[in-house]
């Protein structure tokens, strides 16, 4: 089967693309076209709107094409203990360098990984010193508004007091000047 679909693609290939479309344009030159390969025949099935529907059938190949055909493996040379070795060293060498370009590509991700975290910690950090200064200096301020306010009510305390010692003063004045 393998021989037949062989056959099959060598005679493909020799039907351009330009003789079938002209068989499907002039149909008068494709049965002279068509009938040219002996080992395939070629049927037209029906004719559709979409175009020609053809049917190829593969004669069996002669015994003398098919030694024409068969593709044989270069033979096979004999390897010495001296190429085997290179052979082993080289692949070991390749596989040393793959796994050092992968510990390589590791090592840059851990440092780039400890970077990063660096980065982090010190924005933290960073953040939480700005974050305390703030808060202090604004407990600052609230201290100073409060000890301000308790100032001011100081004051107006011992106002009222003075003002309260005033008017009894002159209430015992007014009680002396009327006994």
């Amino acid at each position: 089967m393998a021989k037949t679909a062989i056959a099959y693609k060598e005679k493909m290939k020799e039907i351009s693309v330009l003789s079938l479309i002209c068989s499907c344009l002039y149909p008068e030159t494709r049965k002279n076209i068509m009938g040219d390969f002996q080992d395939m025949d070629i049927k037209p099935i029906n004719k559709r709107a979409s175009g020609q529907a053809f049917e190829v059938i593969l004669k069996p190949t002669s015994p003398v094409s098919d030694s024409a055909h068969c593709v044989t493996n270069p033979p096979k040379r004999d390897l010495s203990l001296e190429d085997i070795q290179k052979k082993l060293e080289a692949a070991d060498d390749r596989r040393r360098s793959q796994e050092a370009q992968v510990l390589r590509a590791l090592a840059e991700k851990r440092d780039h990984e400890r970077n990063v975290l660096l980065k982090a910690m010190e924005e933290n950090s960073n953040f939480s010193r700005m974050a305390e200064e703030k808060l202090q200096v604004k407990m600052e301020q609230n201290e100073e508004n409060r000890q301000a306010y308790l100032a001011a009510i100081m004051d107006r305390l011992q106002e009222k007091e003075k003002h309260a010692q005033e008017v009894r003063r002159n209430k015992e004045l007014r009680e002396e000047v009327t006994a």
